[in-house]
């Protein structure tokens, strides 16, 4: 009576999260948590934390790299408030998106007028050494 005997017990099926299934980093469980305490609607689909998980991924992947460019740029190491508001205003489509963010410790963009600039003359092209039409301005 081969095969008779009993059944081995089925293994246990390792708790596998939903970020790792998914291949995100970001916390599926804690935003589907956050989506359904927040009252946004009566109902959220198991898509909608999965969706969000990986729309914010992917927009701190895109403002750290940027962020990382400009501490390379300053010669540091470290990414400081600064370096993420110049990556967020010298990018078109972050700075849109952010308009209305204000960044603490970040500054602001280096900007000077154009009307506040130094004008340039015409003795400044003409160097021929001397000051032709040039007045003392003592009195």
């Amino acid at each position: 009576m081969s095969g008779r005997g009993k059944k081995a017990a089925p293994k246990a099926k390792s708790a596998k999260s939903r970020s790792s299934r998914a291949g995100i980093t970001f916390p599926v469980g804690r935003i589907h948590r956050l989506l359904k305490k927040g009252n946004y609607a009566q109902r959220i689909g198991s898509g909608a934390a999965i969706y969000l998980a990986a729309i914010l991924e992917y927009l701190c992947a895109e403002i750290l790299e940027l962020a990382g460019n400009a501490c390379r740029d300053n010669k540091r190491q470290r990414i400081a408030p600064r370096h993420i508001l110049l990556a967020v205003r010298n990018d078109e489509e972050l700075n849109k998106l952010l308009a209305g963010v204000t960044i603490s410790d970040g500054g602001v963009l280096p900007n000077i007028n154009a009307s506040l600039l130094p004008k340039k003359t015409k003795a400044s092209k003409d160097d021929d050494g001397g000051a032709k039409d040039t007045e003392s301005q003592e009195f």
